[in-house]
């Protein structure tokens, strides 16, 4: 994470995503490129997957421990991570494959440099991928002020 571009404000935005998931029960995995080399994922996030892939594939769809990491009946899934242009690429436009609705969260996706980035989110949208921020997950997630969390996952917004 060093070398990504603004990289403590795309672990910030995936901390918020996965707290925010915590207190409304969505399912939270996390993949990991050759934790060997590259290492495990960050302290700041890694309390909250119930469930890690360390994977050499770059699209972890590529993987075959990857069908097992998704709870069943999984319809829409919500991405972030790291390099948006090699692994979350090739992840997401995997996942458009299997016939999901994929939202790629722009502010919680980062590359070393900045340009690489924002290549990846054009060509994904260009694919169907939803190009999405942290707090539009968040109050799609809610739908209504009425959802009995509405108060504690705006407290994260703060």
């Amino acid at each position: 994470m060093p070398a990504i571009y603004d990289g403590e404000t795309v672990v910030a935005r995936a901390v918020l995503l996965a707290e925010a998931a915590r207190l409304l029960d969505v399912p939270v995995r996390a993949t990991e490129q050759y934790p060997a080399g590259l290492g495990p994922t960050v302290p700041p996030l890694a309390a909250y997957p119930q469930a890690v892939l360390a994977k050499t594939t770059f699209s972890a769809v590529a993987d075959p421990g990857f069908s097992a990491l998704l709870p069943a009946g999984v319809s829409e899934i919500v991405v972030a991570g790291c390099e948006a242009h090699v692994c979350v690429l090739q992840t997401v436009l995997g996942l458009l494959g299997g016939g999901r609705r994929v939202l790629l969260v722009a502010d919680a996706v980062g590359s070393r440099d900045p340009a690489d980035r924002a290549a990846a989110l054009e060509r994904a949208r260009k694919h169907g991928v939803e190009i999405v921020t942290s707090e539009m997950v968040l109050f799609e997630w809610l739908r209504d002020a009425q959802h009995p969390k509405f108060r504690e996952v705006q407290k994260l917004l703060k």
